[in-house]
């Protein structure tokens, strides 16, 4: 799963990073170094305009709600998206056929559990999880829109953007494919799921306004995300790091830093 990560690009750098155009309106987009659900993070999206496809930059809530939702509650649980069942899930299966994103990130945070064996109260150890080059990460991901049913019509507030990102199944520890190995094996047993990223050819074809897709032609899509993500992910490093980042109030630079 992923429940924290790290986006603290300036928008000048993720602008350029995606190939996207610069925001009409300015962004309110600050370094955030413990993102957690419904926090508001930067998305990236493809929209077809008349003279071509435009990749944009936006800002979601963290936590995907769908158009019928009576309220927002319903995103708080709904940050993590499995991609075994996002085509059939309610909450997911419009947005997979037609509302596709890329959610940046510099790294994430998990939790490795105590080992078997380990004395009560035993805590769970957080580790960052990035690429070893310091490029930046492009999660898979989904958008909606929720127009608030108790705000007027002329209410610029009334619609809200929300966003989540796509899950699969972390390597089988001892299956390694060639390069990075150790990387998997190590992602292998820190969780059981792992946020599925994207290379940039992925993202291009996950990203494309034209592939209003069917729900098959949506899992086809999320399988293209599946079979490369693994490759994407050796080469990321991980790096234990202090308790703190277990409270949401601490967020600064020194939170990714290793033990």
């Amino acid at each position: 799963m992923c429940g924290r990560y790290v986006m603290a690009r300036a928008l000048g750098d993720l602008v350029a990073d995606a190939g996207a155009v610069e925001p009409k309106e300015e962004l309110a987009l600050r370094p955030n170094w413990n993102v957690a659900p419904t926090s508001e993070v930067p998305i990236v999206l493809d929209r077809a305009t008349e003279t071509g496809d435009r990749r944009e930059i936006h800002v979601a809530r963290w936590g995907l709600v769908p158009p019928w939702a009576k309220d927002t509650a319903v995103g708080s649980r709904a940050f993590n998206a499995r991609s075994e069942t996002v085509s059939t899930k309610p909450t997911f299966r419009a947005a997979v056929k037609a509302r596709r994103a890329a959610i940046p990130a510099d790294g994430y945070y998990e939790w490795l559990k105590p080992p078997a064996g380990a004395p009560k109260g035993t805590p769970k150890r957080p580790f960052f999880v990035r690429p070893a080059d310091g490029s930046l990460i492009y999660f898979a991901g989904l958008y909606e829109w929720w127009k608030d049913p108790e705000r007027a019509d002329d209410d610029p507030a009334r619609w809200l953007l929300s966003c989540t990102i796509l899950t699969g199944p972390s390597p089988e520890t001892g299956t390694g494919t060639g390069t990075g190995d150790t990387t998997l094996e190590q992602l292998a047993g820190l969780h059981d799921r792992l946020p599925l990223p994207m290379d940039r050819d992925t993202m291009d074809t996950w990203l494309n306004p034209e592939k209003q897709a069917s729900a098959d032609e949506a899992e086809t899509l999320v399988e293209q995300v599946r079979n490369q993500a693994y490759q994407t992910a050796s080469a990321w490093t991980l790096t234990e790091v202090g308790t703190a980042v277990g409270n949401v109030r601490n967020n600064g630079p020194e939170l990714v830093q290793g033990l």
